[in-house]
């Protein structure tokens, strides 16, 4: 079996979705994304799938070291984003061409189903509220919500911080003890912010606070584990088990690669295995289409230290399409009881409905994430 060509499609919402082509018949699907950066994603697939040229597809671990080491130049999230999508799609080939799930090429299942989360939107505490409730009437067990929505400066007011709580209070009130509830900081609280609200939101008991501060101050982390009893979980900016090695080390509760930057199933995996040595879980970073969550369930159904998975639905920003829009079947996807089954289906599980694809890819997008500003003008955190 050679591979004999690839195409790349930029599909609506935001997401770039890549088909991998054989000599025999064979095709997988990847997802290689940089949100607000597909055109340079994709610009850096074709260069990697030059050399790819004619190989054979099944020997996915060499070539995800010479896609990821054949350079002089290595790392960061375009190489690595264009690597993941590649190498979900070398997997989805060797899955069917063997006729198995990829989780079964990974050791096999440890768990019967894998629970999954949903975002709770809203611009007030009562907004959120109503939301979350509505959230977990649909049998969700566990909703997530951005802490603060919009700029924040690095040393939040009195008011400010007692917003956040409130925020988290509503939630907690509405869904009861019986509903996790996750609380994203987006990387837009410095530090000392951080170490500051934390303390604050203990009595609520969330889930996890997530990226507490930004992937450039992860030395920081320790300080901000140390402070509060909130678990905290990171990594969704982290691109490979390097970028894990000392976050790991922290005291963090809960790793959070993402399958379409972290270099694919091959190398979360990794991360995923490193984090079990440091008492640490798994719950994939997947705000993205359904070859990226696909390829995040081979992973969590076949890791022992797995916690929970983020998918798109609800997510807030799917306008124009949604993550079963581009599904033959979209019921492999269906949710009861906050969970989704085990796939049966070779490869990573789902069919792509090619026709729905390639009508979004003659529209296209060139979508860019916002960019905030504080009140005297000058940039803040998205």
């Amino acid at each position: 079996m050679k591979i004999s060509g690839f195409e790349l499609f930029f599909v609506e919402p935001r997401w770039l979705f890549l088909r991998v082509d054989t000599d025999e018949g064979v095709s997988g699907w990847g997802e290689p994304i940089v949100e607000g950066r597909a055109e340079t994603v994709a610009a850096c697939v074709r260069t990697l799938m030059d050399v790819l040229s004619g190989a054979d597809p099944r020997r996915v671990e060499d070539h995800w070291q010479v896609m990821t080491k054949g350079g002089f130049y290595r790392g960061g999230p375009v190489l690595s984003s264009a690597v993941s999508g590649i190498d979900q799609a070398l997997w989805d080939i060797k899955g069917k061409a063997l006729g198995v799930p990829v989780y079964e090429l990974l050791g096999g299942p440890v768990r019967d189903r894998v629970r999954v989360y949903t975002w709770t939107h809203g611009d007030t505490p009562e907004a959120l509220a109503e939301d979350a409730r509505a959230k977990a009437a649909a049998g969700f067990t566990a909703v997530k919500f951005a802490a603060w929505n919009g700029p924040l400066p690095a040393v939040p007011s009195a008011a400010q911080v007692r917003a956040v709580v409130a925020r988290l209070a509503a939630v907690r009130e509405a869904v009861g003890d019986g509903v996790d509830v996750g609380v994203d900081l987006h990387g837009r609280f410095s530090a000392a912010a951080a170490r500051r609200v934390l303390p604050l939101l203990e009595e609520y008991l969330p889930m996890f606070a997530e990226e507490p501060v930004l992937p450039e101050f992860s030395r920081d982390l320790r300080r901000v584990v140390e402070s509060t009893s909130v678990p905290i979980a990171t990594g969704e900016r982290l691109y490979s088990r390097w970028d894990f090695r000392d976050v790991l080390t922290t005291g963090i509760a809960v790793a959070q690669p993402d399958l379409s930057h972290a270099g694919g199933i091959s190398e979360v995996r990794r991360i995923a295995a490193m984090a079990e040595t440091h008492d640490v879980t798994l719950a994939p970073h997947c705000p993205l289409g359904p070859i990226a969550l696909a390829a995040c369930l081979q992973v969590d159904f076949a890791t022992p230290n797995f916690l929970i998975q983020e998918q798109s639905l609800g997510v807030g920003y799917n306008t124009g399409a949604d993550l079963l829009d581009y599904l033959a079947d979209p019921s492999v996807f269906a949710f009861s009881a906050g969970h989704v089954g085990l796939p049966s289906a070779p490869g990573l599980g789902v069919e792509v409905d090619e026709r729905a694809v390639r009508q979004a890819a003659e529209r296209g997008h060139t979508w860019r994430n916002p960019v905030f500003r504080h009140e005297d003008g000058s940039f803040a955190e998205w």
